[in-house]
């Protein structure tokens, strides 16, 4: 007897494939293989297919196709933006602004800046994990270069005011860039409207592959490379373009453009229900919501479970329910991540943080269940202390 898999309730960690994607990267695997910098026939087709999802992601974010530039994810669109425009700008100053709140895959490129003698300021967050575009005013110099501020939290949801970042930031002369892996295709990201100069987005939050991604580059703003070798991604990013899952990413966002504002009512009443079903179920006094209470990702849920460990609790229900900790406990010692941390949630509420993250897919039935397992292991859990 096949064992069933467990709900899965971490759809901000990664996404299955969609069958549309799935359908449209079946001719890049077994017949145009043909590289799409070849003038022959061969590469043609593969040319075409680039070019086609260059115009796809470009429309998810009201941007035109030669501003979209294609990478291997996130991670490295944020380097790219972060680490090209220090380089592009490293006459005019060497002061760059970030949060508390950053994706590693930013925080570690200003790790690895300061290295270099940039200096990096970190602006804090309230208590929902929200930065005070007042503190960005107050921190803004003559020699700052760049301000990059995630759109929305991985681990709460909390979405930024990325629209008065960005203009508190123009009218200081520094480009904005912001990391949108976890918003784009959960709500509307527009580079118009979001007055951004560089967005990073990644594949595999978006129904497309693992390893593709794209950064968005304002035209006429200049960043260096950080990569060498031919011109390809118009003289950007250099090496043969992974066709195959471009052409996924394309699928994904045409995909994400013609269902955004029924996923995203979706994907909050499936979260809402989660959240109304545990409150139902628990002790008010047992439970904490954490990051803002509107302005959060619809598919988001992170919750606290007082004096619970949160390592405990998931191994309690990994058979049924797949999701993830926002904090380690191990011996005497806590590791509470740092988003949590940085939002100043006492340790009592830290140490049992988790993060549900619904999908396309998920279910009501599936939601009922995960509540039902969840408030059992709690329950369990608290009669043990």
């Amino acid at each position: 007897m096949t064992k069933q898999k467990p709900i899965y309730l971490d759809y901000n960690a990664t996404t299955p494939l969609t069958p549309t994607v799935i359908e449209a990267m079946e001719p890049f695997l077994n017949t145009h293989f043909g590289n799409p910098s070849s003038t022959h026939f061969y590469g043609q087709i593969p040319q075409d297919a680039v070019e086609n999802a260059r115009s796809l992601v470009a429309q998810l974010i009201n941007a035109s196709p030669g501003e979209i530039v294609f990478t291997s994810g996130g991670t490295e669109s944020n380097n790219m933006a972060i680490r090209g425009v220090a380089k592009a700008l490293s006459v005019k100053g060497k002061h760059i602004i970030t949060s508390a709140v950053e994706h590693p895959a930013v925080t570690e490129v200003c790790r690895y800046l300061e290295q270099q003698g940039v200096e990096v300021t970190v602006l804090p967050v309230d208590q929902y994990g929200a930065v005070s575009p007042s503190d960005l005013q107050k921190t803004l110099r003559p020699d700052t270069i760049l301000v990059s501020m995630m759109h929305a939290n991985n681990e709460v949801g909390t979405i930024q005011p990325i629209k008065s970042l960005s203009e508190i930031t123009h009218q200081a002369g520094a480009l904005f860039h912001t990391d949108a892996a976890q918003s784009t295709g959960k709500i509307p990201v527009d580079v118009e409207d979001l007055g951004v100069d560089l967005l990073s987005l990644a594949g595999h939050k978006l129904y497309a592959p693992k390893g593709v991604g794209a950064l968005y580059i304002r035209s006429g703003v200049k960043i260096d490379r950080i990569m060498f070798g031919a011109g390809q991604e118009m003289n950007r990013r250099p090496g043969t373009e992974n066709v195959l899952e471009i052409v996924g990413l394309g699928a994904a966002a045409e995909s994400a453009s013609a269902t955004l504002q029924k996923n995203k009512a979706h994907f909050k009443a499936m979260r809402d229900r989660l959240h109304a079903g545990l409150q139902a179920a628990l002790p008010s006094d047992q439970l904490r919501l954490n990051g803002h209470p509107e302005k959060r990702l619809p598919n988001t849920l992170n919750i606290s479970f007082k004096d619970i460990e949160a390592n405990v609790l998931l191994n309690k229900i990994q058979d049924v329910v797949a999701a993830s900790a926002g904090a380690a406990c191990h011996a005497d010692q806590v590791r509470v991540s740092d988003v949590i941390a940085a939002m100043r949630v006492p340790i009592e509420w830290a140490k049992g943080t988790v993060r549900f993250s619904v999908g396309r897919m998920t279910t009501a039935q599936e939601i009922d269940e995960a509540v039902r397992v969840v408030v059992n292991a709690v329950t369990a859990l608290h009669e043990t202390l």
